[in-house]
């Protein structure tokens, strides 16, 4: 297996890059010239001139601390630290004079007299920068020695030499399940303590003590990392120039040997990763720094989370089985497949063409996906597909198609760093994306304002050193209202662009917008009472928004799943086109999409509407380009959305389905509908890693494979299309392309592709927004943002710089429309839902990892008005109850969550949250609305009876026959 080579140069540049005039300064006889305000041991590491360096990494700002780094400077006095002496013109250094070698030689002669010698020992071995730091020096040898009749005061021995014990030592904290923190080995560089403020912008590590008591310390007396406000982030880990905080895995495993980049298959943030391996053994993932969407930055899902792939629920061998209620059998792949397309032919040929259907993934490929709507199209005879888009970020392509001409965000997450103020509207970054909640974070300390439109106190409102200048907690169900409000006020208050709205904006649209918004009924003291934001609040946001600078929009599923969430995305799109904050960095309308591959399997055609790029089926020239390709005539009717599928399957006309990578019956609102709708059909195929909720009515599960084990391309929320790289051989002996391919030829397709690659060229071919990607494109530029065509061969970064793909922007009219789930007496509470930052989506994955420490169970928020109202207390066992369903779990009462509101995630099968959503769905989209559900909780004794029956049916239906019975 080929590795992925590394850029040249990929190493530790000491400071971060700067930007600034050109500076010309001389070390060590060689002329340089780097920014302003470049620290000198960066301008060396740029000409390939390495200082020693202990405290400095390119991660942080410059300390200065470990004066391992001093230089001479001619014409000043001393032997300044490099990393904190910024270049001058005309600067003469010398990094290699007897004097400054000499100073170094004795600092590191200090660091290893209280240090444990047990380096061929210590998991940090090969990769200790102490250790590289002692041997660049010189240092042969430490001269310190006791006293005679006393001891050496140090901080590594349990034992002090003289007896007793060493009241200095500290045992190491084993507590975090992926980590240890080992003080004996601290060097106290402050490098980890720094990486937690600056980088990840936690502050969960201190230093304590001071001169030679100094330690690191993670929260308050009595707290190890567990327990501390630590992330788990893994930054401090990865700063860390010793074996103090080390990986378990390292410990456990042995040092890596090789690496391959790939990219996280966790939320839509895309991180890439350097997955370390020894052989064909992952031993750790480390954030690659030149990842263009985290910077060298991760969270724990990504850095640690990764131990699902081998966890032993994974299912690696084909099973069939004739009805849901028999035990599986494990067969091989050439039967499974024969199987499965008998089953599917014979029901087209019992209830015709469109009787059968496909769900793509959200985390599978695009390449990957792309094949699952082909297998509907050009082999089903049908355009029967969908995605999970459909129930989180389908209203953004609708809204974003109808005001601005494309389907999703504007913005890289480096436009970020230019905000002035942003707005997060139904988003919990920092649990939902917590990469980008840091440099966000990063951004606010330095001095961007923030707006938070949410129903709960999220982390965002007020956290250490970032504080929203306004909350605007809205009633859930109110979004529409409120960003009308907020362009109310732009508008009435002679606050908006009017210079971009000319140039760049149909004007007579703006007008009729304007004439609506001005009514006196969208004011935000008519809406108090509907949305529960104060006027004032509103106003002064509103006020901030249009006059503070460069404005960013960021939202979520909190914006998309409501029975309004294409009027919301659409009222979003109107008030960055208000205020003139498109086209340029720091500005934008940005969806934070929830999985990895979201935009990509929205951009492949899983839609039954559209083919790949966003074109319509009902387009006869759009349906020309791949009926050529593919020697096929495509439906020009729209085929069903997920909901019409299972509304089809309990009326008995939609018979089969072939589900890839998604598990409908757990994310999917009203469970029980869900259930009924899969166990009407002939024959559900389900591919997949484990046996998840949905193949409890499969009649074919077939293997999956991860996505360390294959090669392809995600798409994130920018549109930055990242390559997956393979970094382990298949388990279940297949890429998930090639079994859908074997399904396909199964059926009689006659396709044969031999790598990913050649899907994408097909993608390019088909698709204008993908027409100039190419891996040989991908391999040199790392990545691209698409639109990736002939006027932009190196991609698009910013969206709409010089006018919106549709010509000029639309405004459209948002008239609040009540959703019609209401509260009443029987059910007075409304119920919304999210995620949490340690698990994923329906926690198919995480769950099979440590992370389960964090998040072992789904929990219900509550007041504590409405908790004493029901006598409730944390811990306490509660049924929480709607109009489609009743299931339990235990509370916990809180302020995050308003008096009328509580609040649960979906992570946990046991606790079945869907069980109580209703099909109440967006308008334009279909997309549930998981957002509002009218509940009453009270007290329970446990699992309710569904709960008990659901897990013995899951049960049932989960038990495996070996091959040879």
């Amino acid at each position: 297996m080929k590795d992925f080579i590394l850029p040249p140069k990929d190493w530790d540049m000491g400071t971060p890059l700067k930007s600034g005039a050109p500076v010309t300064l001389t070390i060590d006889g060689f002329a340089v010239t780097v920014p302003e305000g470049t620290s000198v041991m960066r301008a060396a590491a740029e000409m390939g001139l390495r200082i020693p360096k202990l405290c400095a990494t390119d991660s942080v700002e410059a300390w200065g601390s470990c004066r391992l780094c001093v230089v001479e400077i001619e014409g000043r006095r001393g032997t300044p630290a490099s990393c904190t002496t910024p270049v001058a013109e005309g600067m003469i250094v010398h990094t290699q004079s007897s004097k400054v070698k000499k100073i170094r030689r004795g600092v590191m002669e200090l660091y290893i007299s209280d240090h444990p010698l047990d380096c061929l020992t210590c998991s940090a071995n090969g990769d200790c920068e102490l250790q590289d730091m002692a041997g660049m020096v010189g240092l042969r040898d430490v001269r310190y020695r006791a006293p005679e009749g006393a001891p050496l005061a140090n901080h590594f021995e349990t034992r002090a030499p003289g007896g007793g014990d060493n009241f200095r030592y500290i045992p190491k904290d084993e507590s975090n399940p992926y980590f240890t923190y080992d003080p004996a080995k601290c060097i106290v560089c402050s490098r980890c303590v720094r990486a937690c403020e600056e980088v990840q912008g936690t502050f969960a590590l201190t230093i304590e003590g001071r001169g030679f008591e100094s330690r690191v310390s993670a929260g308050a007396a009595g707290d190890d990392f567990l327990t501390s406000d630590c992330v788990s982030c893994g930054a401090c880990v990865q700063a860390c120039p010793t074996g103090t905080l080390q990986e378990k895995s390292v410990a456990e495993l042995g040092t890596p040997d090789r690496s391959v980049i790939t990219t996280c298959a966790y939320c839509g943030v895309g991180c890439s990763f350097k997955a370390e391996l020894i052989g064909d053994e992952l031993v750790r993932m480390i954030p690659y720094r030149h990842g263009k969407a985290n910077r060298g930055h991760s969270c724990v899902k990504g850095r640690f989370a990764y131990g699902y792939a081998s966890h032993t629920d994974r299912i690696l061998k084909p099973m069939i089985r004739e009805r849901i209620d028999d035990p599986w059998q494990e067969v091989s792949w050439e039967g499974a497949l024969t199987f499965a397309a008998t089953k599917l032919r014979g029901i087209q040929a019992a209830h015709g063409t469109k009787s059968i259907g496909v769900i793509t993934s959200s985390r599978c490929t695009n390449e990957e996906t792309f094949l699952v709507q082909k297998l509907a199209r050009a082999v089903f005879g049908n355009n029967n597909t969908d995605t999970c888009a459909r129930v989180c970020h389908s209203p953004t392509g609708y809204g974003l198609g109808q005001t601005f001409g494309t389907s999703a965000g504007t913005q890289d997450f480096d436009s970020v760093e230019h905000t002035d103020v942003v707005i997060v509207i139904g988003a919990n970054p920092t649990d939902g994306h917590p990469v980008f909640a840091s440099r966000l974070k990063k951004r606010l300390r330095q001095g961007a304002k923030l707006i938070v439109v949410d129903p709960r106190r999220i982390d965002l409102v007020k956290s250490p050193h970032v504080r929203a200048a306004h909350h605007l907690p809205l009633r859930p169900g109110t979004n529409v209202a409120v960003v009308t409000a907020l362009a109310h006020v732009i508008v009435t208050e002679g606050l908006f662009d009017e210079t971009f709205i000319r140039e760049r904006c149909d004007w007579d649209e703006f007008l009729a917008y304007a004439e609506f918004v001005k009514d006196p009924r969208h004011s935000p003291e008519a809406n108090e009472m509907l949305t529960g934001v104060p006027s004032a609040e509103l106003r002064a946001a509103a006020r901030t928004f249009a006059t503070g600078g460069n404005g960013a929009i960021y939202y979520g599923l909190g914006v998309t799943e409501h029975s309004q969430g294409s009027t919301t995305v659409m009222g979003i799109a109107n008030l960055a086109m208000l205020t003139g904050n498109i086209g340029r960095p720091g500005v934008g309308v940005n969806p934070l999409r929830g999985q990895n591959n979201v935009q990509g399997s929205c951009d492949m055609g899983s839609f039954p509407h559209e083919l790949p790029g966003y074109r319509h089926v009902k387009n006869a020239d759009v349906r020309a380009v791949f009926e050529s390709l593919w020697g096929v005539e495509i439906d020009p009717e729209p085929g069903l959305r997920i909901p019409n599928m299972l509304d089809a399957a309990v009326d008995g006309t939609f018979r089969g389905l072939y589900c890839q990578g998604e598990d409908i019956l757990q994310s999917d609102p009203d469970t029980k509908h869900v259930a009924a709708g899969l166990a009407a059909m002939d024959c559900v195929i389900v591919h997949d890693l484990f046996l998840n909720e949905t193949a409890n009515y499969a009649h074919v599960f077939l293997p999956g494979s991860t996505f360390l084990e294959k090669d392809g391309t995600f798409t994130n929320a920018e549109r930055r299309i990242n390559r997956v790289r393979k970094v382990m051989a298949p388990r279940n002996g297949y890429e998930d392309w090639e079994v859908t391919q074997a399904l396909a030829n199964a059926m009689g397709a006659g396709w044969h592709y031999t790598h990913p690659a050649q899907i994408m060229e097909e993608i390019a071919a088909t698709t204008p927004s993908f027409a100039g990607v190419d891996y040989a494109l991908l391999e040199e530029k790392g990545s691209v943002q698409w639109p990736c065509n002939e006027t932009a061969p190196e991609g698009t970064p910013l969206m709409h710089v010089d006018g919106f793909v549709r010509g000029k922007g639309r405004f459209i009219v948002t008239e609040y429309v009540a959703t019609d789930e209401k509260t009443g007496p029987r059910f007075p509470l409304l119920l919304t839902t999210g995620r949490i930052l340690s698990q994923y989506n329906v926690g198919a994955q995480t769950r099979r990892t440590a992370n389960t420490v964090w998040h072992a169970e789904d929990v219900l928020e509550i007041h504590p008005h409405d908790a004493e109202n029901r006598g409730l207390k944390t811990g306490d066992w509660v049924k929480i109850a709607s109009r489609s369903g009743e299931t339990t779990l235990r509370a916990e009462v809180t302020d995050r969550v308003s008096p009328g509101v509580v609040y649960t995630t979906f992570h946990h099968p046991d606790t079945q949250a869907n069980v109580i959503t209703t099909d109440y769905s967006d308008w334009a989209t279909n997309c549930p609305e998981y957002k509002v559900t009218a509940v009453q909780v009270s007290q329970s004794n446990g699992p309710s009876e569904w709960q008990e029956e659901y897990a013995a049916q899951a049960e049932q239906a989960r038990r495996i026959l070996p091959a040879a019975e």
